[in-house]
């Protein structure tokens, strides 16, 4: 494709060289340049992609897409010179895959929780429909029924548009997608026509990285500020930031909710370890899901097919055969006396939900809580989830999730500055988190419990000091239940 095509809708500050040249393909790393290709030099949190311009033009970039022109200047690359490379990044990839968003109905989902469970509902119920669909989440990404392994909630721009081409090309006609905040301000959607956008909630998160929890909140909100006039903007509005995001929108607005007025209404009727009885749009549905946090899940997925076009008798008998997410109040029931939940929760919020849940449902069983804190982020959040697991739990085992490049020691005793010395004396700290599990079970009887086992949910792998080993939450307690029968 010829780069002045490419760059047709960037509106370069400055062309150095000639931009009649066929690019070949996109990319942003130095050291993986092809002939042909257009590298993006992209400012970093700790490292400048200026700084590797030479390196890629060196090994066979055509053209490069940077914000300052290098020292050295390469007489036979053409430099395209932008005031933002990341936007530029986005817009071309978009021309370069031939504008897939345009060729298929794409709705992101964004708030702090439910992104992943939301948007898995409605992928799964457009194919029960019969539509191809694509899916974009930080479990699986998804073309129609093909798994493409997800590294990021959010794809950089370059690969957004690879996968969604590739969903058009197999013929999908829709895709949902988690929208994470890290991706709005590293414009990593820019160049993406969304005919939708969901907002679930936003509570604290990701503050290492926003800064202030207003940050965060306006990272959200441009979002839904840069949506399309024939968009719609669909909101949960029991969240008290709910009716800012669509403020300065020009999509249709549209509101969901439990506890106020809204466009799409629902209630819980019932709420077990098995399920719950929901009234939805006049209709009773039964679902799998559990909790109040998964009723506004499903009631999103709702109301966005209905936007879609979906008949709602249809959307609600589709969504309640759906079962649970992986790793999403995801129940184990063993032949031993005890039940066993592996949930995600790794947010303040989304810990409460899930434990505010359970006290809803159990009765006298004991509710015994596995809990850690990722390393190398959000610091803030440890002493506040080690207060709510105390809070809401009979005894607490603190442990590692994914401790990176940090002490997990170090963390459990942030995680310990949230408790008095009452929950102190009532907790304990393993550090491993195989033995933590195990601790938890062994509690758990003779007499029976409920295991909350939280902060890993779907992941199938455990991170320390960088490298990454096979750890599942779900296949640990599993193969410790099974052990326990004998």
């Amino acid at each position: 494709m010829l780069l002045t095509d490419l760059i047709s809708d960037v509106h370069p500050l400055a062309i150095q060289g000639s931009a009649a040249i066929a690019i070949r393909s996109l990319g942003l790393s130095s050291q993986a340049v092809e002939q042909g290709q257009l590298f993006f030099a992209l400012r970093g949190e700790t490292t400048d992609g200026h700084r590797f311009i030479g390196d890629a033009t060196a090994n066979g970039a055509a053209a490069v897409v940077c914000e300052r022109l290098p020292t050295d200047v390469d007489p036979r690359v053409c430099y395209i010179v932008v005031k933002d490379s990341r936007v530029a990044m986005g817009d071309i990839a978009a021309a370069f895959y031939d504008r897939p968003s345009r060729r298929m109905k794409v709705v992101g989902i964004t708030g702090t929780n439910g992104k992943t469970t939301t948007a898995t509902l409605l992928y799964r119920l457009f194919r029960a429909l019969g539509h191809k669909t694509g899916l974009l989440s930080t479990v699986a990404n998804y073309v129609d029924d093909r798994e493409v392994a997800a590294t990021h909630t959010t794809p950089d721009a370059i690969t957004l548009n690879r996968l969604l081409s590739d969903m058009t090309l197999s013929g999908c006609t829709c895709c949902f997608m988690e929208v994470s905040s890290h991706a709005i301000v590293q414009e990593r959607i820019a160049g993406i026509d969304f005919a939708g956008a969901l907002f679930s909630n936003i509570t604290h998160d990701h503050l290492d990285y926003h800064k202030t929890f207003s940050d965060y909140i306006r990272a959200k909100k441009t979002f839904f500020d840069r949506l399309p006039r024939q968009a719609f903007a669909l909101l949960n509005v029991d969240d008290r930031n709910g009716r800012l995001m669509g403020q300065n929108t020009n999509a249709t607005v549209k509101t969901y909710a439990l506890r106020t007025w809204a466009d799409f209404k629902a209630r819980i009727i019932e709420n077990t370890f098995d399920g719950m009885q929901l009234h939805i749009d006049g209709m009773d549905v039964w679902t799998p899901l559990i909790g109040a946090f998964n009723a506004y899940n499903l009631l999103a997925a709702y109301a966005a097919a209905q936007l879609l076009g979906v008949d709602k008798r249809e959307a609600l008998r589709l969504l309640s055969a759906i079962p649970p997410v992986a790793g999403r109040f995801e129940t184990l029931h063993g032949a031993v006396d005890m039940t066993v939940i592996v949930d995600y929760a790794h947010t303040p919020d989304a810990l409460q939900n899930v434990l505010c849940t359970i006290n809803d449902i159990r009765r006298n069983e004991r509710l015994i809580t596995v809990v850690g804190c990722g390393g190398n982020r959000d610091t803030a959040k440890r002493p506040r989830m080690a207060q709510i697991a105390a809070d809401h739990s009979d005894r607490v085992i603190f442990t590692s999730d994914n401790p990176r490049f940090e002490d997990p020691e170090a963390i459990l005793h942030d995680m310990k500055a949230g408790l008095d010395a009452a929950q102190r004396a009532q907790s304990l700290f393993i550090t491993d988190r195989r033995e933590a599990i195990r601790t938890a079970l062994t509690l758990a009887q003779p007499a029976g419990a409920i295991v909350l086992i939280a902060g890993k949910g779907h992941e199938k792998y455990q991170e320390v000091n960088g490298l990454r080993t096979a750890f599942d939450d779900v296949e640990v307690a599993k193969e410790m239940l099974e052990g326990m029968k004998r």
